[in-house]
């Protein structure tokens, strides 16, 4: 028989309160070889990331990615690492704990918590940490404004792993992609005006997302349409002519064909053609990571330059911004509107009343 979790501090009439998870990709938890090789292990063994036949997968992870990859990411890593750690950790972090600020200023009782879907803090851990807050009610949050398979879907994964070990379940919402709504594509717009302010104005403005196997588009998948989506809506937002923009799909691996145009390959052509300067930013991270402090603001800027370009500036992520905060704030108020009809203190002690009288501990 399984043993589940129990909630022995529930107390008749205690206060509840919403929990809000927030949920990014992960990280290492230090720039060494040893700690990318546990990371990657987590992170490509879920069948999410990686659909191949488990058998054959297990070799190719443990015999070859796993002995060639990580002390390559390792070197990745140190080129981005602060003395405070890892810069996805720093910026997740600092989303969710200036999230929760905005939020324990409502009305309704509210707690955020961080979690990694892979690596420190787990989402077993931190949804253990909202239901002992008193959270009968949890909207789970995805750092991901387009939905993919290999990333919003791992989430839903775990998360339901972790409540699958309570006695009393907590109520559980998942907010699915916010790609195309307004309030996100403002703060992408704002964020590149923000830039061209500060840093003057490239010739064109490159989108970079994420890349995934094409086989998941042809399966079904809506990430390349959302990903279409929310650059269309951004350029529109800026007033941008069609050739003043393009798209991209970076972070390719392996020789399995990805979506396509290549970062890599886009920036070349870019220089080639005879532009002096581009401006790159990648909507689809939240948060400053590897993928655009080191893939793009470094490696992508020394293709571009090599191939006879003068300047690939790097538009930041998001991040913990006042207009992000905001955006995601409003998404949560949205998913939880329904459920604010919490319990008034009066109607909480008539219910402990209640509840002694017919004998309960309160």
């Amino acid at each position: 028989m399984p043993t589940y979790k129990s909630t022995p501090n529930f107390k008749h009439g205690m206060p509840e309160t919403i929990g809000v998870l927030v949920v990014n990709l992960g990280t290492p938890a230090a720039p060494t070889t040893g700690a990318v090789r546990r990371f990657l292990r987590e992170f490509l063994w879920d069948p999410r990331v990686v659909e191949y036949p488990r058998l054959i997968w297990w070799l190719i992870l443990n015999l070859v990615i796993l002995v060639i990859r990580p002390s390559r990411s390792a070197a990745a890593y140190r080129k981005v690492w602060t003395e405070q750690g890892s810069p996805l950790m720093i910026n997740s972090q600092a989303i969710a704990d200036k999230l929760h600020k905005h939020l324990v200023t409502a009305s309704v009782p509210t707690q955020v918590e961080l979690a990694m879907t892979y690596g420190e803090p787990s989402i077993g851990r931190a949804i253990d940490k909202l239901v002992a807050s008193g959270a009968r009610r949890i909207l789970t949050v995805p750092l991901y404004p387009q939905y993919s398979g290999t990333t919003t879907a791992a989430i839903f994964d775990r998360v339901s792993r972790a409540l699958q070990r309570y006695r009393w379940v907590p109520e559980s919402r998942l907010v699915n992609n916010y790609h195309d709504a307004p309030g996100y594509i403002s703060a992408l717009a704002g964020s590149v005006r923000e830039s061209w302010s500060s840093n003057g104005r490239a010739e064109k403005l490159l989108m970079s997302f994420h890349g995934v196997p094409r086989s998941t588009l042809e399966d079904g998948d809506p990430y390349h349409c959302q990903c279409l989506k929310t650059a269309r809506m951004l350029a529109e937002e800026l007033g941008l002519a069609e050739h003043e923009w393009t798209l991209s799909f970076q972070s390719r691996v392996g020789r399995e064909e990805w979506l396509a145009p290549y970062t890599e390959e886009t920036v070349k052509e870019l220089a080639a053609e005879g532009l002096a300067r581009i401006d790159v930013i990648c909507p689809g991270f939240s948060a400053d990571c590897l993928e655009t402090l080191e893939e793009i603001a470094m490696q992508n800027a020394e293709f571009f330059i090599a191939a006879g370009g003068k300047s690939l500036h790097y538009i930041p992520a998001l991040n913990a911004t006042d207009e992000h905060i905001e955006f995601l704030q409003n998404l949560v108020s949205r998913h939880v509107h329904d459920w604010a009809a919490i319990e008034s203190p009066v109607e909480r002690q008539a219910s402990r009343e209640r509840a002694r009288a017919q004998g309960a501990s309160v």
